[in-house]
C-alpha cells in the first residue's frame, strides 16, 4: 500500500507560482509512475504531468513550459512546480501512483485526497 498526501495548494494571483508536494508513506515511489491530475468544478479529472524511471517526464499541452514535475528519492516525494499560473489552472490537484506511464486515471492505483489551487485574475 502507498499512502499519498498532497500539500502546498493555495490562492495565488495570475502570473504567480506555487509548488505542490506529494510525499508517499507505506512504501517508496521506486518503480512507480507518479502523476499529477487536476479537476475543476463541473469538469472531468484531467492529466497534468507524470514522472517515471529516474527522471522521464511527460506533460499535458496545458502544462508544457510552465509546470515542472520532479522527484526527491531521499524524501520519497514528488513535486509539481507551477509557474505563470492562469485562472484556468484553478482546480483540485491530485497526486497518483501506478505501475505504468499513462495519462488515464484508470492506470493509477493510489490517489491522494487532493489540494486546492486557486488562481485569481
Amino acid at each position: 500500500q502507498v499512502q499519498l498526501v498532497e500539500s502546498g495548494g493555495g490562492l495565488v494571483q495570475a502570473g504567480g507560482s506555487l509548488r505542490v508536494s506529494c510525499p508517499a508513506s507505506g512504501r517508496t515511489f521506486n518503480g512507480f509512475t507518479v502523476a499529477w491530475f487536476r479537476q475543476a468544478p463541473g469538469k472531468e479529472r484531467e492529466f497534468v504531468a507524470s514522472i517515471w524511471s529516474v527522471s522521464t517526464t511527460y506533460y499535458a499541452d496545458s502544462a508544457k513550459g510552465r509546470f515542472t514535475i520532479s522527484r526527491d528519492y531521499a524524501k520519497n516525494t514528488v513535486y509539481l512546480q507551477m509557474n505563470s499560473l492562469k485562472p484556468e489552472d484553478t482546480a483540485v490537484y491530485y497526486c497518483a501512483a501506478g505501475t505504468m506511464p499513462s495519462i488515464r486515471t484508470e492506470a493509477y492505483t493510489y490517489w491522494g485526497q487532493g489540494t486546492q489551487v486557486t488562481v485569481s485574475s
